[in-house]
């Protein structure tokens, strides 16, 4: 039997009445993730509920997901992400 890998998630979000609005984050439950942001739970984003989902992207390493966060959050991070993602 194949053993499942722990996934670690790089996300971006978009609010839905505020759509020039993003979120970056890092998770390992993409679900209970965006639950807490439509919660208001997470402070930077509680003023632009509701999120939906833009993008996700899976890593089997930790550190590379904290990387690449660490990096879409940079300004050439955020027009890579604003052309590509």
């Amino acid at each position: 039997m194949p053993v499942m890998k722990k996934f670690f998630y790089v996300y971006i979000i978009q609010s839905e009445k505020y759509p020039d609005r993003f979120y970056t984050g890092f998770t390992q439950s993409l679900d209970e993730r965006l639950a807490q942001h439509n919660a208001g739970s997470v402070p930077a984003s509680k003023p632009f509920r509701p999120w939906r989902w833009k993008t996700c992207v899976a890593f089997t390493h930790r550190n590379q997901a904290l990387e690449f966060e660490r990096y879409l959050k940079t300004r050439s991070g955020r027009a890579f992400a604003k052309k590509r993602l």
